[in-house]
């Protein structure tokens, strides 16, 4: 998993780095929200995006050796089975990612390349649309990796009422998945049927919102589920 990290995450990089022979020295760098130019700048700066997907490589990277290190150390194999599921969890969240940075930096390079050889004014795709199709298509995947963490720190429902135990992490991350899945399904739905990009990106933001909400009320109720659980049993065991 980690060679397919690094192979994706240099790809935007290498692209990047041809693309740019063809390019000329000043090249489109923004757009407004009707898609227009507002800023031309050095080609050298379409370099930023595949840098900062490599530094990002490296950070999943070093956040799964840390769990893959921790089960080194166990001796408890239900911990260290633990440790090392979080750890290829991590690394293909780490890798949905990428793809969506390399996607969205294939974009840009294309708009850039199309505008400054057409000396046109706006972007050739609808940039908003583009991104929330493919982030749209990233949260269903990243849904599915939710149900399927083991109690941690850096991916999954990490609210203090999810993380109290194990059944609350399983019951609150299965939701959660669900939730985003549902979350990235929706926003692919109204994205095509939106009039614009800026009308898709604002639209996955109130579905991101009302699933944030109903995530961490539901893992609260989960936790609170699971106290009255605790109180019961101990009430019966004193009897």
């Amino acid at each position: 998993m980690k060679k397919a990290l690094w192979i994706v995450s240099l790809l935007p990089l290498i692209a990047t780095a041809v693309i740019m022979q063809f390019l000329p020295e000043k090249i489109p760098m923004h757009f407004d929200a009707a898609g227009n130019i507002n800023r031309w700048g050095g080609r050298g700066e379409s370099l930023i995006i595949p840098l900062m997907i490599l530094a990002l490589a490296l950070m999943w990277t070093l956040i799964a050796r840390y769990y893959e290190k921790k089960a080194e150390k166990t001796s408890d194999e239900k911990e260290k089975n633990g440790l090392l599921s979080n750890a290829k969890m991590i690394l293909i969240c780490g890798l949905a990612m990428t793809v969506v940075n390399a996607a969205i930096q294939g974009v840009l390079i294309y708009t850039a390349f199309t505008a400054s050889r057409g000396r046109i004014t706006e972007s050739p795709v609808d940039i908003g649309k583009i991104t929330a199709l493919v982030l749209g298509a990233a949260f269903i995947v990243l849904g599915n990796l939710m149900t399927k963490t083991r109690n941690n720190g850096v991916i999954g429902v990490r609210t203090v009422w999810s993380r109290y135990n194990d059944n609350t992490w399983r019951k609150s991350n299965l939701f959660g998945g669900i939730a985003m899945m549902v979350c990235g399904v929706v926003t692919i739905v109204t994205t095509v049927l939106a009039g614009s990009g800026t009308a898709a990106e604002l639209l996955m933001v109130v579905w991101l919102l009302l699933m944030g909400a109903a995530v961490v009320i539901y893992s609260k109720k989960v936790y609170d589920d699971e106290k009255e659980a605790e109180k019961l049993k101990a009430d019966r065991t004193e009897e």
